[in-house]
Formats: C-alpha cells, structure tokens, sequence
C-alpha cells in the first residue's frame, strides 16, 4: 500500500508530474459551434492557451479525462470535423497525451429521464476510429495509471461486460502497486449514497466502481464531465472532480449566493473558475497544483509566446508549507451543502445536492495549512468527518467558542479533540468568576492546546473608536499584559492555559503588533495567536481597499516567519458584500481570487522556497510604501499606492535587479536603478499596484 502524503506519511522527492486536462469541448471550427452559448466559441483558443501553458511545464505526460470536443456522436459529420480539430491542436503538444471518452464523445451513460443520445456500440465506434481505445492501462516510473469509459457502466452492452472483465484483471495484476484512475463520470460528488442524477454514475455500477477503488487501494481518481472543482476521500482514494478549460457548468451557480458577474452567461462563461491540474507525484504520495487559466485564449499560429507561463515563485501547497503560520477565519459556512434546482438544462425531476468546495481550493492554491472554525461546525456530522479529511492534506484546525461549555459542548469537544491543533474560548471579563472554573476543568480534559481571548467591554471599545458603536471584539492588547499574567496564576487555570489571543486592529502596524505580540507571549511561557483585523471598528464603514489588505497580509506573514510560538488569523477569507462591517476578503462571494488571494499564495510560496529561509530583519522606512527588509538584500515593499519608482536605503554593491510582482507571480525587470540621497531611486518597469519583492 502507498503511504500517501495526505494519510500522514512524508512526501518524500519528487518523482515527476503529470498534467490533467477535461471537458476541452472543442468545436468542429473556428467560427462554427452546436451549442447554443456564446462562450462555447472560445473553446478552440482556449485549448491553444493550455497546450502552450503545458508545453512550459516539465511534465511525463498529460491525460485528458473526456468530452474533448463538444458536437456528440449523433452528430457525425459535425464530430469528425471536431475530431480532426482535435488532431490539429494536439499536435503542438510536446508531452505524451492519453485519451478518456466523455459523454460528447461516445455517447451519454444510460438515461431514462432526458433525451440523450446514449452510447451505443456505433458511438464506441465512432470513438474507436477517431481517438483509440475505449479503455487502457500504461505504467510509469513505478505507477500504473488506468483510463476506463465510464459511460459504459450499467448499459448492458456486451463491451460493457468486457470492459468490467478486462478492468478487474487489470487492477489484480497490479495488485499492491501505486495505481491512478482516470474516469469522466464520476461515482458521486457529494456523498457515496446520494441520489443518481446526471451527472454520476447509477447503481449497481457505481458500487463496482467503489469497491474496486477500495480493495485494490487506488491512490487517486481524476474525473471530468461537471466543469467545477470538488474534492472527496473515499476509502483511502483521493477523487479529485476537475474544473474544465472551456467553460463553467453553469447550473453549479446555485452554490454561491451572489448573481454571476454581467458577462459570465448565468455562470458558464465564470472565467477564474477554468483551468486544469498538475499531479506532481512524490515518493510517499501526491499533491495537486491547480492551474487557474481565466479563460484564456490563443490564436493560430501566434507561436504561443516565449518563455514558461507557470509562476517563477513556484507551487504551494498546504502540505508544503512548514515556515508561514497564517491561517483564515472561516466565518461563513466553508463546507456548505446547496440544493441545485432543476431547470429543465439536465436534471428535470428533483433537486441535488452539492458541497461548494471553491473555499477549499482556494485554500490548497493560497498553502493555507490554518483555519479557524466554530463550534458550529462540531454540530454538523459531515463536517465533523470532512475536517478529519482534510487534516490528510495537511490542514490544521483551531476550534474557537464562547464561556464555559456546557455539557454537549464538552462531550463533543473531547470526542472530536483529534481534528483540532488549538482551541480558543472567549471570555467575558465581567463573569470571569462564573466561568473560570469550568474554563480551567475542561482545559485540563482535553489534549488541545487552550487559548483564551477577552471580549472588549464598551468603554474599550468607545475608548478605540472614539464613540460607543453596537459591534462584537475580541483578544488582548499589549496593555493587557497584567490581566493575562493574573490569568496564568490563578489556581483554577493551573497548567490548563497555552496561550493567548491578542487584537490586531485595522489602524495597527501588523509588524509591531505581532512583534509585541510574540514578545509577550515568550516573557510569559506561553504561546500568541493573532487576529488580524479587516476592517475598522465602525460597522458602516467598508473596507474595500485591496491593496490595503494585501499589505496587511503580506506584513503580518513576514513578521509570523520570525518566531515559532505565534500564529495569525485574518479574520476575513470571503467578502462581507451586506450586513455589518462590510469588507473585502481574499475571494469574493462567487469564490474567486481578489488580490490578496494572489499575494498570499506567491509570497507563501516565496517564503518557503528558499535555502536557507528568507529571513526578515525588520521595516525600513521609504517615501509612499512600507518596505520589510531580508537577510542578504531582498526587500518586500508594500505600496500605499500605485508606484512608479521609489527611493530606499542601500549602497551599489547591493542593487536590486528584479521585482516579483505578487499579485501575478511573474518576474520583471527593473528600469533604472540610481543613487539618491544616501541610498538609491529605484524605478519600475511599469507601475505597480500590488505588493512586489525587490531581488
């Protein structure tokens, strides 16, 4: 049996990587399409973008897991010319391709309730004549990779029968070995038990397909045909449900509760949802990196451009992330179930439900190990097992509730314990008689580490906003040391307290607060959690500025680098777009990247890509920006504003040559570097409005 990274075994070298790609949907021509959305007419260029973009990468090969072009095969004249457009474009790619049938085509899987054209042994045939076999197998460098026609299941016909035969023989003969399945239907997307609608595979098939996947411990599953991203476990397999580089399934909208931007065709044309993955493949297990191509597109013969489109600063993950303890709150419901009504599109009968899994993915392309949740999520079954999951993927957990638990509350605590890596409880100080007793018994229960945090009374709060407002604060200032050293010497509270939370507010420094912050917690014997603050303490007032919170981010993850017994917290992971306290997070309400997004996962990256590790050494002060200084010369400048040029200390042996723009990843060229003053005028190629590093 493999020992996968996300089972809790050391990932070990790398081995290779190999890049997956579904639902290319290709049209039979440039100017021609059989679907009736606009959207569908970028297919062909988009295709040509995402060979460029693999063409970049250092892959063995590259798998496509269905429906490569869009005309189905009831449509033959319309499917060869498709087919032969396919052929064209494949042609450019420079990796080895392995070829899925989809539902357009060799025909849809066995349908009562639609009109589809089903498969059929003249499709299989058709299939068989343009692309090669229905079904294979193929090893390399120790793994055996599979490919199966999952339309074929419960059609009865007798290549159903053969294909069952051959897979079967198959997996047995490769019986203990690394194995990695590729399929466009998948068994389920939601729970294994779930309803069979269009878009999974029905019974008595899709129990054959699980119970293969669990005897013979398959390592992943791959999967096309829903256009969206969902992750599942299922025995010891990984399934992974894959975005498509054509267009969004647009019925999937339902999961996000905001309307689809003006020029997103009811969702299908969502441009940051399209992409495809990279498996890179390690000795003790995997990791996905998820290729984001916003829709992208290429022109014939434009000759793809020069140079590797994948980010310079490299792939973060979870997993890989060991040297930045930034985490999120997750405030609103991450893991949240939505019914997708039926609208006569594809399913027509009933609804079905759907787990919006764009948080998560967002969290694996960020490296966000930490995330903050509350006791909510203790009540709710799935999630309880779902966060036991992810902890596979190398997520860790921090519980936060309110007072002393009740009985209910501690039972399913101390049930739980094993998902959590830090509980934090909320203490109002006006009842710390009341409940510190208990705080202290419960503490001492379980093996989480206990933080406390304090509610900030109202003359606190009208003494920091300058007026009382009706809102909700929390965690310790540095003014606060002599009621968090009381707390460490009570009797009730003996050994039962590992640290504390502390406020970072909006009008703070994130350097020097957590810098403090860290200081008081190492005098104390304790540990620090961090919450960063977005917004203000006025609840009118939006805080919308991107560029602010990038910076915030980006300061507070450089400061975290330099101590080992803290941790921070943004308090915002999705937007506030209503309500109180309106503010912008790092993806909006449709899950997709704003511009904190994009800074948090390349300087995550950044940050744990170097040997030895980059190493600030403290702020440094510049004309229309902060700026963190490194060891050995590289600076993170974070702009107040859009900047042309800007003047920093430094002497001509150290020039800078680069900047890292972290808002794309990408490397530029620095335009003139001057002397000025004491130290030097640097000046941007272009202007920059977002966080860069300077090298």
């Amino acid at each position: 049996m493999t020992t996968n990274a996300s089972s809790g075994g050391a990932l070990g070298a790398r081995l290779f990587s190999f890049g997956v790609i579904t639902d290319t949907h290709l049209n039979q021509a440039e100017a021609e399409c059989s679907s009736p959305f606009e959207v569908n007419m970028l297919a062909n260029g988009r295709m040509r973008h995402v060979i460029r973009d693999l063409n970049a990468r250092d892959l063995a090969f590259v798998i496509n897991v269905g429906d490569l072009i869009h005309p189905v095969p009831a449509l033959p004249d319309l499917y060869a010319a498709a087919a032969a457009r396919f052929h064209e474009q494949v042609a450019e790619l420079e990796h080895d391709l392995y070829l899925t049938p989809g539902n357009h085509d060799i025909g849809d899987k066995p349908n009562d309730w639609a009109p589809v054209a089903g498969i059929c042994d003249d499709y299989i045939a058709l299939w068989e004549k343009h692309f090669g076999a229905q079904y294979q197998s193929f090893d390399h460098a120790g793994c055996h990779f599979i490919i199966i026609n999952a339309q074929i299941i419960n059609s009865g016909l007798a290549a159903e029968a053969e294909q069952r035969a051959w897979l079967e023989a198959d997996l047995e003969a490769n019986r203990g070995r690394r194995i990695f399945m590729h399929s466009h239907y998948p068994p389920y997307f939601t729970r294994p038990g779930e309803e069979e609608n269009y878009d999974n595979i029905g019974e008595p098939g899709r129990t054959w397909m699980l119970d293969l996947l669990e005897a013979y411990q398959v390592e992943a599953l791959l999967i096309g045909h829903v256009h969206n991203f969902w992750y599942n476990l299922y025995a010891d397999t990984d399934c992974y449900l894959l975005p498509s580089t054509a267009f969004v399934r647009q019925d999937y909208a339902e999961m996000y509760r905001i309307a689809p931007g003006p020029d997103d065709e009811a969702g299908r044309n969502d441009r940051p949802k399209l992409g495809y993955f990279v498996v890179h493949v390690h000795e003790g297990g995997h990791l996905c990196e998820v290729v984001r191509t916003y829709g992208e597109t290429a022109e014939a013969g434009d000759g793809g451009g020069d140079g590797p489109r994948s980010s310079p600063v490299g792939f973060i993950h979870p997993h890989l992330n060991a040297r930045v303890p930034l985490g999120f709150d997750m405030r609103q419901n991450w893991m949240e179930q939505v019914e997708i009504p039926p609208t006569g599109g594809l399913d027509e009968f009933d609804r079905k439900e759907v787990r919006n899994d764009y948080p998560l993915m967002a969290c694996w392309e960020m490296g966000i190990r930490k995330l903050r949740v509350p006791y909510r999520d203790l009540m709710v079954a799935d999630n309880v097992e779902r966060m036991r999951t992810l902890k596979r993927h190398g997520h860790e957990f921090t519980l936060f509730t309110f007072g002393d638990p009740d009985a209910r509350a501690r039972q399913l605590i101390l049930e739980n314990q094993d998902i959590f890596s830090a509980w934090e409880i909320g203490v109002n100080w006006d009842v710390l008689e009341r409940v510190v007793g208990g705080i202290g018994e419960v503490a001492r229960q379980t093996e989480i580490p206990v933080y406390l945090t304090r509610l900030r009374s109202i003359d606190e709060l009208r003494a920091e906003a300058g007026r009382y407002y009706h809102v909700i604060n929390q965690g310790f200032l540095a003014d606060d040391a002599a009621q968090m050293r009381g707390l460490l010497a009570r009797d009730e509270l003996a050994g039962a307290v590992a640290g504390f939370v502390f406020r970072l507010t909006l009008d703070a420094e994130p350097w020097r607060t957590i810098e403090t912050a860290a200081g008081l917690a190492a005098d104390m014997g304790v540990g620090a959690s961090v919450h960063l603050r977005m917004c203000g303490g006025n609840p009118a007032e939006a805080t919308t500025d991107d560029l602010l919170s990038a910076n915030r981010l980006a300061e507070a993850m450089a400061a975290a680098t330099l101590t080992e017994n803290l941790c921070v917290f943004a308090d915002t992971f999705a937007d506030f777009d209503r309500g109180y306290l309106v503010r912008n997070g790092v993806v909006d309400r449709l899950c997709n990247p704003r511009l904190g997004f994009h800074v948090v996962k390349h300087l995550n990256a950044w940050l744990n890509g170097g040997d030895p590790a980059p190493r600030p050494t403290g702020l440094e002060a510049a004309p229309g920006a902060r700026v963190v200084a490194f060891e050995a010369g590289p600076r993170l400048v974070l702009p107040e504003a859009p900047l042309a040029s800007l003047e920093i200390a430094g002497s001509a042996e150290a020039r800078p040559r680069e900047y890292i723009d972290l808002g794309s990843g990408q490397v530029r060229p620095l335009g003139a570097v001057s002397d000025a003053g004491e130290g030097m005028r640097v000046d941007f190629a272009e202007t920059v409005s977002a966080p860069v590093l300077l090298r």
